[in-house]
Parts: structure tokens; C-alpha cells; sequence
């Protein structure tokens, strides 16, 4: 009978595999540092992730690197104002045996793979995004009066461009939720244009090679779970969570003024189970604060829906995050 594998060993292997996966997307992403350890330890966590930017700046570069390095199931749905339902999960079709009985058949859509790739999510018309609600939260899919299991892991990355208003739909409050991080792609700096330059129009074209396989990528997950989270850093990032609400102990003058609601018991979630993973990732064996603190921007900043004077005054999500730490912060010095 096998011996059980200490946990310090396995936040070693932990910390060597999402390294190597790291280095392995470094191939084709230049610069997005942190788009690419967010995109991860989403992938980590089984959680969702929307990327934002405007054109050409890679966001489905980053996709496409991670599901290299982990060569799971890949599919690409590119969302239209015509894309339906059915053109995500699926439908029964009509099939003749041999011997010329005619039976119905449920012909799975793209939406079963491991890594899904929802470009432009906003072109995508609500009845379309609504469709991705139940995948996102329970890995099921419903069609007629069956529920069908989404192979595991699974993920969906979505793409959307900010400056995207003609033809686009907003995603609406519950489906942005259910996404773990927002991430926002920024534009690469000269030096990193010219790295871009050097990798994509000089000699051959870069690799991503395997480095980890689904199954690894699930055993990567519950050693996450195991990283301890000290009672006053959970009560941290309880009071961050509370203090987004206009209603809130905690919440800032700009909460109050230009908030009308803020996130949900999930950002508490993805901000903890995030910070595990984080910290696994830099080889500390306990979550500190600094890993609560650099995930509030991705895990609050699309959970915060801002009231009529917030949105007259342009006020920027980034903004009220920020004063939300700052009050939080100095509430517990």
C-alpha cells in the first residue's frame, strides 16, 4: 500500500507545474504577466474568466496558451448576434437505424470541452448568454427534460472589447457573477511590441508544448484547497466583500454615494480559494495578506454595479475597489 504524499511535497510539485505552465505561456504571451497568473489560477480553481481589452492586444492568444500547455479539449465559439442556444449546447436530431427505425439523438455541441473559448461574449444576444448560465455554475447543461455532465475540468474564457457598443449586449448582473476574474489586457509597451515583433516576423513561430494534463490540473486544485487561511485574513476578506455594499459597516464614502449593489458570498469565494492558490504558486505554505490583496481588483471590479450617480459621474470600478481596500485597511490597523 502506497504511502500518503506529505503536503509539503505536494506544494513543491504544486509550485514546479504552475511555473512550467507559466514559462510555457510566456512563449506567445508577451507582457500580460498578470492576465496570464489570473488565467491560471482560474484555470486552477475551475473558475471562470473574462478578458478585456481592445483589439489586438492578445486575448485569445492567452486562451490558446493555456490550452496548449495543457492540451485539453479546445473549442473556439465565436459569438454573433445570430448564434443560438442549440449552436452552444447541443440538439436532438433525427436518426435511422439499420433497420430503418427512426430514433432522436442528442448531437453534442462545443460547449463539451475542456477549455471554451467564448470570443466577443457581448456580441452575443441574452437568450445566447443565458445558455452558458447553468454550465458555468454546476458543469451541467439542461436540453429538453435531460441534464447532460460538462467533462471535467472545464472552463470557459470569454473575450470582450471595451470599446464595443454597436451590435453588442451587456451581460447581465447574474452571469457576471459566475465569473471568478475580469481581467483587462493593457497595451504592451514598445520594448514589448518589439519582443512581439522578434517572435512573430523573425524565423519560426513559437511552440507551446505539454506541461500538465487535465487530471493533473484536478489533483492541482484540491492541493490548493489544503493551503491554510489564517481566521483574521478570512475575516479580511469577509469585511472586503462587505464593505462593496452601499449598506455596509465598512463601506466608503464613494460606496455609499455611487453604489447600488456589491459582490456576492461567490467573490468571497473566488477570492479566498484564489489566494490558496496564489500563495501555493509562490511556495509559501499559508495565505498572506498580500494574496487577498492582489486578487480584490479581478475578483470585485465586475461585481460592483454602480446606482445612477455613479454611472452620471463615469466613476471606474478600479476606483471604488481601491477605496474599498483602503478603508478596509485602515479600519483593522
Amino acid at each position: 500500500m502506497s504511502q500518503p504524499v506529505p503536503v509539503e511535497q505536494q506544494l513543491k510539485g504544486f509550485a514546479d507545474d504552475f511555473e512550467a505552465l507559466r514559462r510555457e505561456m510566456g512563449k506567445l504571451v508577451v507582457g500580460q504577466d498578470e492576465v496570464v497568473e489570473g488565467v491560471l489560477i482560474a484555470a486552477v480553481g475551475g473558475g471562470h474568466v473574462v478578458l478585456e481589452g481592445v483589439p489586438g492586444v492578445g486575448k485569445t492568444v492567452v486562451v490558446e496558451a493555456l490550452a496548449g500547455a495543457l492540451q485539453l479539449a479546445f473549442q473556439r465559439i465565436q459569438f454573433t448576434p445570430d448564434l443560438m442556444p442549440a449552436d452552444l449546447l447541443g440538439t436532438y436530431v433525427v436518426m435511422e437505424t439499420p433497420q430503418g427505425r427512426r430514433t432522436f439523438e442528442f448531437q453534442k455541441g462545443p460547449l463539451f470541452s475542456n477549455c471554451i473559448l467564448a470570443d466577443h461574449i457581448n456580441r452575443g444576444v441574452p437568450k445566447t448568454q443565458a445558455a452558458l448560465l447553468e454550465a458555468m455554475e454546476g458543469d451541467t447543461i439542461s436540453v429538453a427534460n435531460e441534464t447532460f455532465q460538462l467533462p471535467q475540468p472545464f472552463f470557459i474564457m470569454a473575450t470582450q472589447n471595451p470599446m464595443e457598443m454597436e451590435g453588442a449586449y451587456p451581460l447581465p448582473e447574474p452571469q457576471w457573477d459566475r465569473f471568478w476574474f475580469k481581467l483587462v489586457s493593457r497595451l504592451p509597451t514598445p520594448a514589448e511590441i518589439e519582443e512581439i515583433l522578434d517572435r512573430t516576423t523573425e524565423g519560426e513561430a513559437p511552440i507551446v508544448s505539454k506541461m500538465c494534463d487535465g487530471r493533473r490540473l484536478l489533483e492541482m486544485r484540491q492541493i490548493a484547497r489544503k493551503v491554510p487561511i489564517a481566521a483574521e485574513l478570512r475575516r479580511w476578506a469577509i469585511a472586503l466583500v462587505g464593505a462593496t455594499h452601499p449598506g455596509g459597516e465598512r463601506a466608503p464614502e464613494i460606496v455609499r454615494r455611487c453604489v447600488s449593489y456589491g459582490a456576492s458570498p461567490r467573490g468571497a469565494q473566488a477570492l479566498v480559494l484564489g489566494a490558496k492558490i496564489r500563495a501555493a504558486a509562490r511556495r509559501r505554505r499559508e495565505v498572506g495578506l498580500e494574496d487577498l490583496r492582489a486578487l480584490a481588483l479581478p475578483v470585485l471590479r465586475h461585481r460592483i454595479i454602480l446606482n445612477y450617480h455613479g454611472q452620471a459621474e463615469g466613476v471606474a470600478a478600479d476606483a471604488i475597489v481601491s477605496a474599498v481596500l483602503e478603508a478596509v485597511a485602515a479600519h483593522a490597523a
